[in-house]
């Protein structure tokens, strides 16, 4: 009698749960399948009082508008060059950084590693006007001279729009302490089989950090995919903005072209969300087992 009475009210408590994450996850999703069923709406479904879920009738139009802005295909090249590189650059040396500072044996390594991660500690903001004057006064670069006057330097470039993603401390430490469960054993017979240090890391420690390295490229594309200040102060020119200031086409002074505005955030959103479904296996092993040891 007991026993089933336990099982009874663990049933119960694992049915509350999933109840409630249910309708945890009903509320978070709301605003998406708000913007996806307006994107379908014609303009009088979307104005109507009071609103309905459900279109009265399914149209394309909204998304037609949208990509007929000359424009809006360059947006995405600019973001998908943008996000893309700072992806690549980030794991590389993200990678080498953490490898370095959970494995190697140097001079004042935790103290360096300290203070790295002080700067965490820094608002973006506080950094935005530094940035703007090392991209602008970078030398040899958009008519500077090798003082780093005379020119535009790195404004209104794609090397402009990727400064402040190159490197992520976060991801500096994330891959540190994934390092750090790692065996010494591993690492050690490799060197005994006559292999480099930098060997050690691509062939032996690059393979096994996979799940960690998946959980930040999420982290860096989300980051660069979704930024809307630093393009908005780096660029000046329609050809060279991304696909957060281009949403910005669709909203006027006084009012907002809402279907398109709705249609082209379905499609902003997607990339985000395939980058997400893709690395999901990997974004949860990396996120469980990061900081473990360390």
């Amino acid at each position: 009698m007991n026993s089933r009475r336990r099982c009874y009210r663990s049933l119960v408590r694992i049915l509350g749960i999933y109840v409630v994450l249910s309708a945890v996850a009903l509320v978070m999703c709301a605003p998406f399948m708000w913007m996806l069923a307006s994107s379908v709406k014609p303009n009088e479904d979307i104005f109507a009082y009071p609103p309905a879920w459900l279109p009265s009738r399914i149209t394309f139009q909204h998304y037609e508008k949208a990509f007929s802005h000359s424009a809006f295909p360059r947006y995405f090249l600019n973001s998908f060059v943008v996000a893309g590189t700072a992806t690549i650059v980030n794991l590389f040396f993200c990678s080498l950084a953490g490898y370095a500072f959970a494995k190697l044996d140097f001079f004042a390594r935790d103290v360096i590693f300290m203070l790295i991660l002080g700067t965490m500690m820094i608002p973006v903001h506080v950094t935005l006007v530094p940035l703007f004057i090392i991209t602008k006064r970078f030398p040899f670069c958009g008519g500077n001279n090798a003082l780093g006057v005379g020119g535009t330097g790195l404004i209104n470039t794609y090397g402009g729009l990727l400064v402040p993603y190159l490197l992520s401390v976060f991801g500096v430490f994330m891959v540190r302490q994934f390092c750090a469960t790692i065996p010494d054993e591993l690492r050690e017979a490799a060197r005994i089989d006559g292999a480099g240090e930098f060997d050690v890391y691509w062939r032996i420690m690059l393979p096994l950090i996979k799940p960690v390295l998946a959980t930040l490229s999420i982290f860096v594309f989300t980051t660069a995919w979704d930024d809307f200040l630093w393009p908005l102060v780096i660029t000046n020119s329609d050809s060279m903005r991304t696909v957060q200031l281009g949403l910005q086409v669709f909203q006027m002074q006084h009012a907002a072209d809402w279907g398109p505005l709705m249609a082209a955030t379905v499609v902003v959103t997607m990339p985000v969300l395939v980058v997400f479904v893709i690395g999901q296996k990997h974004f949860v092993q990396g996120i469980a087992t990061t900081g473990l040891k360390g």
